[in-house]
């Protein structure tokens, strides 16, 4: 990794010498333009309004008293383009060589549809033209939005879908199969991937940049691999930060806010402080040299794991309990054993011999029985908090060129839901870029680096404080001995003939958890609080402790030949990124001596060429990818726009594909429930997982048939297993989208319609498949008084339980494909905008996704999408000149939910977010009185997430260069 990242750097510092040599002659003539830039309305003076070449990247900002200055190398003519958030963006020509007292008044714009956007294409184009969907928030949608910061505004957007896992922790999809670590999306924060490259999905804005340094946010559902490359899957979302040439001087910001109002069970009683502060500086030096700075902090107590749904609910037979329960939010009771088997221990027949309850053994019944696990609000660190730093230095070498310098940094505290409840403690990312770039290319390096700190599994947790103070063997043995002893002391007797009755039963496995229990390390004792931190402290598989220090390196470059050829508009590109894996053993199998890395290679083009007196653009492009584990992907794409007037109607054919995760190639992990595996052969041969090995779904079946009260061995519940002999080797999978689209202004340029329907086909869907294996055969339906019968006695109730100790597990979940069937999916966006009379906007927008096809009960359905969701926006943010407002109502129907962490219904959600602001103009400074889920109506936006309820929240934001 050191010669790779050594020779990144040669490449771009020789590319630079290049460039340098390449464009620094001296220029025939100097120009220079100096001038006011005025509020066309009020006539005052215009703080830090953006003015550029057309073309270069060369250009200055207006100072605090609406003045400019600029000075370029070339003769005129030249345009100037004069542009800032809020007004109509100017053009003007410049014809001679010096210019002094140029005046420019800027019209505040309330027109819809202005936008410029950059990710649709790669190149810039109206938003009303974009060849695909594509939603843009800026500066002022930033700033004004209700919710309680602008990455959880987002969730307005048409065709986003967010979910929840932290309080600061949020997961962004588009159009279908949802996921608390979504790795079919991709996010970019100035060019960089933020995904984490041990978990290979973006971490939110956990290292992003801060709400003072947000430009603007673009969102595109959809495929759009051809562009973006591999796991640009369900779309992409473009972060896109300040520059400091353009956003110069201080600004600040702070927010003080409460949550956790009218606390449920399990929760605390007492509103909770949340508090939020940041700082920007930013300078420019003779338009030649700029920086900037940034630091930002926020803490919370973080929302609560507090489900209590048992997800073993097939193991509770006759019984008014489940001896065998596994709740969501308890850790330890995924231990969990058919007490029956203890029937074949020698060594258990000798106690209960010794004890004088020999003849009770064959009424120890074949009941699933769980271990007593702790509440996750005993086990995770929920105390919240995010620092980010981030520092950029610009330097622009000519008139056609610019290096920069950025370095962004996120640590904390989190909690996320993946295979388990991770608490993400102390964790940090950092990440480290060098750019050259021109107004027709650019070629960037940039490194990720992850620490897990120390970040630990909570179920893991759970489990291994139980076996620190009494393993399973012991465990389990007096449970079934206290059982045997409740029946005698009950006044069963085991020559009657008879069966003990349900309640006798009840009774004896409620005795039997108790006196088992006893001793037990209770929340809050010394003993508990040394066991937990002994856990926590030592690294997987002896204790919970993650030791990650993976890595990404990339390198990417595009250029532009649309100023090089007259025909068409044409833009290639090229990237080249290598994983290394460095989780110690913790996640992935990289011990010592085994590293593991993964290259990928792509490459792009793309051209467009206007027809019929430039109302249809037709634009192609074509992808190729390779990673060193697959074969390698062409991701095309076609799409056509024909404009009218203010209508564009818009239709596109969009490829896609994903690779198979980091993990999903290379994770070697026990979760308790099961060993994750990867799924490359390697892993598979190392678990030979596919001998005496049955269906999961099967397995669960025959769990319950057993619990009905069959025996293990009865034909009706051994013929419900399916036997797994193999999987479909891992491979990418791939989509194709067609999508049509309509998007135009109507209502004399007052109504901004956007619709979009897109039906998307998957082939090699990546799914998981879970097996469990028994000791020998086992055979399906085999009648008892035979000798496959007999054998099935032996292995088949084996199955009714996991085996969780590492090394000796019998359950495995792996990554495989779904060859043999396509996977479909459609849906349909609907947005609006009016512009109402003075200055109201109203807003809204509806979103439909559903899964057509049935993925079948062997493989996890995550979908995990509601079908209908809607948001309704109302606001003014200029009611007066000092008073504005916003308004949101979110609604979405209840959905299934199915992971690797649980599987259940999520319900409805109704909710409203508001907020008031008011401009203090003489303090440069704005003050915000907000909520965020308003009527605290608790929701959770996923199965096995924690409860979220309403914040409320006061801020004020000061900034320089405020008009």
């Amino acid at each position: 990794m050191q010669n790779f990242t050594r020779k990144i750097w040669q490449v771009v510092l020789s590319l630079l010498v290049i460039v340098s040599l390449s464009t620094s002659s001296v220029y025939a003539q100097t120009t220079t333009i100096s001038g006011t830039v005025t509020e066309a309305g009020t006539k005052e003076t215009l703080v830090g309004v953006n003015i550029v070449v057309k073309g270069r990247v060369i250009g200055t900002v207006t100072d605090l008293r609406g003045n400019f200055n600029l000075r370029v190398n070339q003769a005129p003519p030249m345009t100037l383009v004069f542009s800032m958030v809020g007004f109509t963006t100017q053009e003007i020509e410049i014809t001679e060589a010096n210019v002094s007292n140029l005046q420019v008044a800027m019209q505040e714009q309330f027109m819809l549809g202005q936008e410029v956007v950059v990710s649709a294409s790669r190149v810039e184009e109206s938003i009303l033209q974009s060849p695909v969907s594509i939603e843009k928030m800026d500066i002022l949608a930033i700033r004004d939005t209700p919710a309680d910061n602008y990455y959880k505004g987002i969730a307005n957007l048409k065709g986003v879908d967010v979910t929840s896992s932290s309080i600061n922790f949020q997961i962004i999809n588009a159009r279908g199969f949802n996921s608390t670590g979504n790795t079919r999306f991709v996010q970019l924060t100035d060019g960089m991937d933020t995904q984490a490259p041990a978990l290979n999905f973006p971490i939110g804005n956990l290292n992003g940049p801060s709400e003072l340094d947000v430009e603007s946010v673009e969102f595109i559902p959809g495929a759009s691999s051809a562009l973006y490359g591999p796991n640009a899957f369900n779309g992409i979302l473009l972060v896109n930060s300040k520059s400091p040439f353009e956003y110069q001087g201080l600004s600040a910001f702070y927010k003080q806010g409460v949550n956790h109002i009218n606390g449920q069970p399990g929760e605390p009683s007492n509103p909770q402080p949340m508090y939020e502060g940041s700082i920007r500086y930013a300078k420019a030096f003779n338009n030649k040299f700029a920086f900037k700075v940034n630091a930002s902090y926020m803490q919370a107590l973080d929302w609560h794991g507090t489900d209590q749904t048992d997800l073993g609910f097939r193991n509770q037979g006759d019984l008014p309990f489940n001896p065998g329960a596994n709740r969501v939010h308890v850790f330890g009771d995924e231990v969990s054993n058919n007490v029956g088997l203890l029937r074949n221990s020698a060594g258990f027949q000798q106690l209960a011999q010794q004890n004088g309850l020999g003849d009770f053994l064959p009424f120890l019944p074949d009941q699933v029985v769980s271990r007593t696990g702790y509440e996750e609000r005993f086990l995770v660190d929920y105390n919240a908090k995010n620092l980010k730093l981030n520092g950029a230095l610009h330097y622009r070498i000519n008139d056609r060129s610019e290096l920069s310098y950025t370095m962004n940094y996120g640590a904390g505290t989190s909690v996320y839901t993946g295979a388990q409840r991770y608490s993400l403690a102390n964790f940090s990312i950092i990440q480290h870029k060098l750019e050259l770039k021109g107004a027709n290319y650019f070629l960037r390096a940039y490194t990720t680096i992850e620490n897990s700190g120390d970040s630990y599994i909570a179920d893991l947790t759970g489990v291994a404080i139980n076996d620190r103070w009494k393993n399973n063997t012991q465990w389990f043995g007096e449970y079934g001995l206290n059982y045997l002893g409740a029946l005698a002391a009950g006044g069963f007797n085991p020559n009657s003939g008879g069966m003990p009755s349900t309640q006798l039963m009840a009774g004896a496995h409620q005795f039997a958890r108790g006196a088992a229990d006893t001793g037990r390390f209770l929340p809050g004792t010394p003993e508990f609080e040394a066991a937990k931190a002994a856990v926590r402290g030592d690294v997987i598989p002896n204790g919970s402790l993650f030791n990650d220090q993976s890595r990404m390196n990339m390198l990417e470059g595009q250029y532009d030949f649309s100023n090089d050829i007259d025909f068409m508009d044409l833009q290639v590109g090229g990237s080249y990124r290598v994983y290394d894996l460095r989780s110690n053993g913790t996640i992935f199998a990289d011990v010592e001596g085994n590293d593991i890395t993964i290259q990928e290679i792509g490459a792009f083009a793309q051209g467009s060429k206007r027809f019929i007196q430039d109302k249809l653009k037709l634009t192609g492009s074509l992808r190729y990818d390779k990673n060193e584990n697959f074969q390698g992907q062409f991701s095309p794409r076609i799409s056509g726009v024909f404009t009218e007037g203010n209508s564009n109607i818009r239709l596109s054919y969009q490829t896609g594909f994903r690779n198979p995760t980091t993990q999903g190639q290379h994770i070697d992990l026990n979760v308790v429930s099961a060993r994750l595996i990867g799924g490359l052969p390697f892993y598979r041969d190392k678990y030979d997982i596919f001998t005496n090995a049955y269906s999961l779904a099967s397995v669960n079946d025959y769990v319950a048939a057993v619990g009905g009260g069959l025996s293990p061995v009865d034909p009706r519940a051994t013929g419900l297993l399916e036997q797994v002999t193999s999987l479909p080797e891992l491979r990418p999978e791939r989509v194709q989208s067609f999508e049509i689209g309509y998007k135009s202004l109507l209502a004399s340029n007052r109504l901004l319609i956007d619709f979009a329907y897109y039906y998307n086909i998957y082939n090699d869907f990546i799914t998981q498949r879970a097996v469990r294996r028994a000791p020998g055969p086992v055979f399906p339906g085999a009648m008892p008084n035979t000798d496959q019968g007999a054998i099935n006695a032996i292995n088949a109730p084996t199955l009714l339980t996991p085996i969780t100790i590492p090394g000796q597990e019998n359950t495995f979940q792996t990554y495989t494909n779904i060859v043999d069937q396509e996977v479909r999916a459609h849906g349909a966006a609907l947005g609006l905008t009016y512009n109402l009379p003075k200055n109201f906007t109203l807003g809204g927008n509806y979103n439909f996704n559903r899964l057509i096809s049935n993925i079948g009960e062997d493989f996890l359905n995550d979908f995990n999408t509601p079908e209908h969701k809607t948001n309704i926006t109302f606001g003014n943010r200029k009611v007066t000149e000092k008073l504005g407002f916003g308004v949101t109502y979110r609604y979405q129907s209840a959905f299934r939910w199915e992971s690797t962490f649980a599987q259940g219904d999520v319900p409805e959600i109704h909710t409203f977010d508001a907020q008031v602001s008011y401009r203090l103009k003489d303090l440069k400074s704005i003050v915000k009185l907000g909520g965020s889920n308003l009527f605290n109506n608790r929701y959770f936006q996923n199965f096995g997430g924690p409860t979220i309820g309403a914040i409320y929240y006061i801020s004020i934001t000061f900034d320089e260069l405020l008009n």
